[in-house]
């Protein structure tokens, strides 16, 4: 039952994926850009948990929370690109 729920769980979150990618491709600023990339790193680990947990071993969970960071750091660059220009002052 539990393997049922993980594969729901899984469609779930590549459908968000899809959406997101829509929104990067076709949003109405940047903004909208920088959030939905964000929103796909986010979407992106929970895939890779949940593969992890269906999988029944620990490498995802570490290649999800690399994700985690290299997600974070290049959200704050981007950000800092849109906002200033450039990323290093």
């Amino acid at each position: 039952m539990i393997t049922y729920a993980l594969i729901f769980a899984m469609g779930c979150f590549g459908l968000g994926l899809l959406m997101n990618l829509w929104l990067i491709i076709h949003g109405p600023g940047r903004a909208d850009r920088v959030l939905a990339l964000d929103t796909m790193v986010i979407n992106m680990i929970a895939l890779l948990i949940l593969y992890g947990t269906l999988e029944g071993t620990g490498v995802y969970y570490e290649a999800a929370m690399l994700i985690a960071m290299v997600g974070f750091v290049s959200t704050v660059a981007y950000c800092r690109f849109v906002l200033r220009g450039d990323i290093i002052e």
